[in-house]
């Protein structure tokens, strides 16, 4: 008998409900297909293309919407003999600036054997070589930069590619820019010469309702699973669940695919209700986690200070007796500790990820108002998390946690 056989029960094929699919059609989202088949059309009038940036939160459709769309663009306009369109995608989630962004569009249009350094050369420099790069494709060139809030207020290539034939850089290409981004105030953080460049067209994708996410759930369902895979409420309930939280199909289609690990995992055939609820929390769990190892090393510092004190059952606890203990840790580990104001927006941070409860609190004229935290998920977790922290040093009692957590694990 084999050790490994293939699903008949509950995946047909569960890469169907993994982030990276693309489905053959969009659902829930018809207005702002019309928007965005708007704002395209003048690339298939063989016409400089528009600038478009989306807006939205993670998991709304925004990506897999362009996606869609610009590959039913490039297969109409391929029926134009006078329109030549690429489209080039760059992932802005590691570039924090424009020569990191010049850089890497330079070695995505080039072959691996004429990549250049990341470092070393002048702006300017990079983007007469990406100015070259784009020349000699020629034509319409789309260029899609997904998450390009991440590169702050360092814009100027924003400012610089929409602008380049109008400055002489170029003249058989054609750029346009796509810009997708999670956080709708990267537009107010944008220089005013970028804004009145770059922002032609705006699409918001606003959070998905239950009725849509179940929309959602019932196609990518059909393909992903077997037939009465799910039992009655199972894939409304993903929905509600989703729509309640973040309104986001990602988290959907991740409570949907995890009920059903947990489902095979125990050689069942049908996915039930309670499989949805314990997927929820194993997601949650597993997004703490990773939003603790994600912390920057003050946010890191503060969490390791407001954990000793709990050890120590001294929480809830104010902001004022959180603040000396960071200090001496920051200083115990070769860090300089940032201000109180600016420690207290990291553990306004911890609060925003659900690691950390905060209470507001009012004693009137004489006390005034003031917040309070306590940690909101197990200890058990903060400690196995704060184990695996670089360079800090630890107080006594959150080592010795640690240590004893290592060793029962």
């Amino acid at each position: 008998m084999p050790t490994f056989t293939r699903d008949t029960d509950i995946f047909r094929d569960e890469d169907v409900l993994r982030e990276d699919y693309q489905p053959d059609t969009i659902t829930a989202r018809e207005d702002e297909l019309a928007a965005y088949k708007t704002a395209l059309q003048p690339v298939v009038n063989g016409a400089q293309p528009r600038n478009i940036f989306l807006y939205g939160k993670t998991g709304v459709g925004k990506t897999a919407v362009s996606r869609y769309l610009l590959k039913q663009l490039q297969q109409d306009t391929a029926e134009y003999d006078d329109v030549d369109l690429s489209v080039v995608w760059l992932n802005c989630t590691n570039l924090s600036s424009s020569y990191q962004v010049a850089v890497n569009l330079v070695n995505t249009l080039r072959s691996t054997d004429k990549q250049i350094s990341t470092t070393g050369y002048p702006q300017q420099r990079i983007f007469n070589l990406l100015y070259d790069e784009l020349e000699a494709i020629g034509g319409t060139i789309l260029l899609v930069f997904d998450e390009i809030d991440h590169i702050g207020s360092n814009d100027e290539i924003l400012y610089e590619l929409p602008r380049a034939r109008a400055n002489g850089y170029l003249s058989d290409a054609k750029p346009g820019i796509i810009g997708i981004s999670n956080d709708f105030g990267f537009r107010d953080e944008l220089s005013p010469k970028v804004k009145d460049t770059l922002c032609e067209e705006e699409i918001h994708f606003s959070p998905y309702n239950a009725p849509e996410l179940r929309a959602i759930l019932n196609q990518r369902s059909e393909a992903a699973l077997y037939d009465d895979a799910t039992g009655s409420g199972v894939l409304s309930l993903c929905a509600a669940t989703a729509a309640q939280d973040t309104g986001s199909a990602r988290q959907a289609l991740d409570l949907l695919y995890n009920a059903g690990e947990l489902a095979r995992g125990e050689d069942r055939v049908q996915i039930v209700e309670q499989d949805v609820h314990d997927a929820r929390e194993k997601l949650e769990q597993s997004q703490i986690e990773h939003g603790m190892r994600e912390l920057t090393k003050h946010g890191h510092l503060a969490l390791v200070a407001a954990l000793d004190l709990a050890l120590q059952c001294e929480t809830p606890v104010r902001v004022r007796d959180i603040f000396p203990r960071y200090r001496t840790i920051s200083e115990d580990s070769d860090v300089d500790p940032l201000v109180r104001r600016r420690m207290h927006d990291h553990l306004a941070d911890l609060a925003m990820l659900g690691i950390l409860n905060r209470h507001g609190r009012n004693e009137g004229r004489s006390g005034g108002q003031y917040y309070e935290y306590e940690f909101g998920v197990d200890l058990e977790l903060v400690i196995e998390a704060v184990g695996e922290f670089d360079a800090i040093a630890l107080p006594k009692k959150v080592a010795r946690s640690v240590q004893a957590s290592s060793m029962g694990s």
